[in-house]
């Protein structure tokens, strides 16, 4: 069986990405390497590294636990949201 790592409703993409870098900033993952803080004001732009064909990020620093945890809150969250507003 094929899986797939599709989106279900692709407007998100860009509102689950800001929360990937929120996470990781409230972790400390992204500011140590790159010198910024736990300031998630500019996450979008942690990480982000200016090359000749624009602009990709570079985050070979971070273990896969450090980037499972990360994943593992963006779930944990979003349960969080669905649950409460389910029951309002």
């Amino acid at each position: 069986m094929t899986r797939t790592n599709r989106t279900v409703v692709p407007e998100s993409r860009a509102m689950l990405k800001q929360m990937q870098y929120e996470i990781a900033s409230e972790f400390g993952l992204y500011g140590a390497s790159y010198g910024g803080g736990a300031d998630t004001e500019f996450a979008s732009e942690l990480g982000t590294v200016s090359g000749g064909m624009g602009s990709r990020l570079y985050l070979g620093h971070l273990t896969s636990r450090d980037n499972g945890s990360v994943g593992g809150e963006i779930t944990k969250r979003l349960v969080k949201q669905a649950e409460q507003s389910l029951f309002q």
